[in-house]
Order: C-alpha cells, then sequence, then structure tokens
C-alpha cells in the first residue's frame, strides 16, 4: 500500500493487532490482521519524558496519525523489539556518563562530557537548561538545544554529582 494513501483513522486500527516487520527497503512496516501492509510507519514517543517505553504514536510518511500503542510490551515479542529499535534509531539523545570538565559556576559554562557516543563539549547557556526527569534521570539542553540524558544521576562519579546538584538545587 503507498503510504501516502492511507486512509485509516486512529480508531480504525487496533495496535495490539499490529505485526511490525522490516520492508526491502529497512522502512518500518505495519502488517494489520486482514494482511494490510502500511509501509513507512514512523514511531514517535509521546509525553511524559520520564515513562518513555509508553505511549508511542504512529505516524505515517506525511505525519498523520495511525494509531497511539499505550504499552509496547502488549504487542508480539518480535514487533515490540523492532518498535523499540526503530525508536532509538530515529532519536538521538546521547547519554552522559561521566562529566569530565566544566568550566565554572556561572553561564554561560563550557562542557566536556563523555557521552555513549563519544567524548562531546557544549555550552551550557543557563542553570534552568538542567531538570529533573524524575527522581534520578536529569536532562541537559545546551546552548543549540541540543539534548543530553544523564539516565541516572548516581551512577555519576562523586565529582559528576556535585557539578549537576549545585545547578539542580
Amino acid at each position: 500500500m503507498d503510504p501516502d494513501d492511507l486512509t485509516h483513522s486512529e480508531s480504525q486500527l487496533d495496535p495490539g493487532l499490529l505485526i511490525f516487520v522490516r520492508g526491502s527497503d529497512g522502512e518500518l512496516c505495519a502488517i494489520e490482521p486482514d494482511g494490510t501492509r502500511l509501509e513507512g510507519v514512523i514511531p514517535l514517543r509521546l509525553f511524559p519524558l520520564t515513562d518513555p517505553d509508553h505511549w508511542i504514536v504512529l505516524v505515517d510518511r506525511r505525519g498523520r496519525e495511525l494509531t497511539t500503542i499505550e504499552d509496547p510490551r502488549s504487542l508480539q515479542a518480535n514487533s515490540a523489539e523492532l518498535l523499540f529499535a526503530e525508536l532509538k534509531a530515529r532519536e538521538f539523545v546521547p547519554q552522559i556518563e561521566q562529566i569530565l570538565w566544566v568550566s565554572g559556576n556561572s553561564e554561560p559554562s563550557q562542557w566536556r562530557v563523555a557521552t555513549d557516543r563519544g567524548i562531546t563539549e557544549f555550552v551550557l547557556n543557563d542553570e534552568k537548561d538542567i531538570r529533573r526527569l524524575g527522581t534520578h534521570s536529569v536532562l541537559i539542553i545546551d546552548a543549540h538545544g541540543m539534548r543530553y540524558l544523564i539516565a541516572d544521576d548516581r551512577k555519576l562519579d562523586r565529582n559528576g554529582r556535585r557539578i549537576i546538584e549545585w545547578y539542580i538545587t
């Protein structure tokens, strides 16, 4: 089915009955119980950011909403794995593993961090650009709007935890 011709409304698709596969072009496809193949579906996380494993919306290539999946783990195991893999590939939120250096306690400040994608530097414009997402997660937004995540600040070394606490408290 040509994804530009999708006419499904959210109420017509039962997300719990969808099966996800990769198309020959590597794109994510959803197969309905009647065998209808929806090519080029794009999963997007909804809010809240503190619950990233729930509330996934599927849109077509034009950005039209097809359906919402409250809990992807309710899908068949292979489909859930494929959906999470697609989400991870589409999202670029480096996870900070270590804070190597911060230029000072006043803004703007230069940061050098080790992330799951390598070492990088960024500028923090304002202390308000560091905020908690739940009890132990921290979101940092740099001067260019790039987001960095500390999934669990308890895993940082003592110096890193001290720096984060200085900004948050």
